[in-house]
């Protein structure tokens, strides 16, 4: 009985392995009907070596409690004084566009705030880089790094990029190293969604994750469309397929100004625009929701100059349709200065074409600013009636922060009342630009937000 069973055993267990052994030593096939395998990696293999992980350590200043900006204060209590500091660290990546001049894209929100910056490779090298320039209204930010043995990725034209084109997304998501993942182009020219100053992203639900930003968003052919640069995702994080990049054609057009002069010159037209809203449309008698009305406009601005008036309704510019305000925005302030560009607008029902040329964006409207460089990119101005606290605070009103400015990056945002500067209260605009037209280290401002008040501290 013994010998039976054993005998089975064994045949059982030779027919066993004659149907495993080949599924476990099979290696998968390379062509498939006498058709070669559809695979990625060809492409992938050009790619990656121009696409680094970027390390950064730095310190930003923390905000402290007013009472601690006092000297008396500070003497009574016998509290040192010395800047209070928090060491940061952040993991992202990079892509090398010029490999001759070591040049690297990343996003400006990557390198902010390091003092050191260090690209590793994908051959493995460890290389410090220093950042030639960034430019934080577009979250574009340009670091060299030793011109030795590089491989820079090819770009291409990302206006000729087609929702549904497949793309590939390759990165440092969370630090893991280089990953690659893929998807398609979900959609173009995104805008209006407050993440940067100047928006016109490619969507894509290729996977980009916290350390993917700066690295490098490419066709099937290996050729560079954008910079990974954001995702939109519930609180908390987490990827759910709507990822964000830079075109490329923009990034190149902000890096080389960077290069050439050192920092990058806003197209200005001095006007201010509204979106064409659909009772908008049907008080100016129009079917068309599409465009921006220009309701002021200065004067001896290029604007001006070329004849445009408040009441005109731009429709395209260069011969492409324009959305919104934000769009038109986008595409006048990311011009070169000194550019000339065609605008289509409505005037009394009639469709007119003016020439418009360009200049630097000195201002962007015609509120007062402060001299004061910790206020480079705020617009202030009285309160006046319309504002909600109109004959309830006494102050002055924020109009504007710029993104990425020293205002922005310690609280300030339009709407703030200011009530007080250095403890000082401030009644008027004038009593305001007055108190902070000095050289002042800090400012330290008592603000009204809502129905609370509360101190920010503005430092270099």
């Amino acid at each position: 009985m013994k010998n039976t069973l054993a005998r089975l055993f064994s045949r059982f267990f030779l027919i066993s392995f004659s149907f495993i052994a080949p599924v476990v030593n099979a290696a998968l096939p390379i062509q498939l009907d006498g058709k070669e395998m559809p695979s990625l990696a060809p492409m992938l293999e050009n790619v990656t070596p121009g696409v680094v992980n970027v390390a950064t350590e730095g310190s930003i200043q923390m905000q402290q409690n007013p009472l601690l900006a006092d000297p008396r204060f500070r003497q009574f209590f016998n509290i040192p004084n010395q800047p209070l500091e928090r060491k940061t660290s952040s993991l992202g990546s990079g892509v090398i566009v010029d490999a001759e001049r070591g040049l690297v894209l990343t996003n400006n929100h990557v390198i902010e705030n390091a003092h050191q910056i260090m690209v590793t490779l994908r051959d493995g090298r460890h290389l410090e880089a220093e950042v030639v320039g960034t430019d934080p209204a577009t979250d574009v930010a340009v670091i060299k790094i030793p011109a030795d043995n590089l491989t820079a990725v090819k770009t291409t034209d990302s206006n000729s990029l087609r929702v549904g084109d497949f793309v590939v997304a390759i990165g440092n998501p969370f630090g893991l190293g280089q990953t690659v993942t893929s998807g398609i182009v979900s959609a173009l020219g995104r805008s209006g969604l407050g993440i940067e100053g100047y928006e016109d992203f490619i969507q894509t639900d290729a996977s980009i994750n916290p350390g993917n930003s700066g690295g490098a968003l490419v066709n099937l052919r290996g050729e560079l469309a954008g910079i990974n640069t954001a995702i939109i995702s519930p609180q908390g994080g987490g990827n759910i397929g709507i990822g964000l990049a830079i075109p490329i054609n923009l990034a190149l057009q902000v890096m080389e100004q960077i290069v050439e002069t050192g920092e990058v010159k806003r197209g200005f037209l001095g006007v201010s625009m509204q979106d064409l809203s659909p009772s908008l449309a049907e008080a100016f008698g129009l079917k068309d929701q599409q465009g921006a009305i220009i309701n002021e406009v200065l004067e001896g601005s290029p604007a001006d100059k070329a004849g445009l008036l408040a009441g005109d309704i731009v429709i395209s510019t260069e011969g492409k349709k324009i959305k919104n305000a934000a769009d038109l925005r986008n595409r006048v302030g990311l011009l070169p200065v000194g550019e000339k560009i065609k605008f289509k607008i409505l005037r009394d029902g009639k469709e007119s074409e003016f020439i418009v040329s360009v200049d630097e964006n000195t201002q962007i409207s015609t509120s007062p600013r402060a001299s004061n460089e910790l206020l480079q990119g705020v617009t202030v101005g009285d309160i006046e009636k319309g504002n909600p606290y109109f004959g309830k605070v006494e102050g002055i009103a924020v109009l504007d922060v710029q993104r990425g400015s020293i205002a922005w990056s310690s609280g300030l945002r339009a709407m703030d009342i200011i009530t007080s500067v250095n403890k000082a209260d401030v009644k008027s605009l004038k009593e305001f630009l007055v108190a902070v037209d000095k050289k002042n280290d800090s400012l330290l401002f008592r603000i009204v937000r809502g129905n609370a008040a509360a101190f920010l501290v503005l430092k270099k």
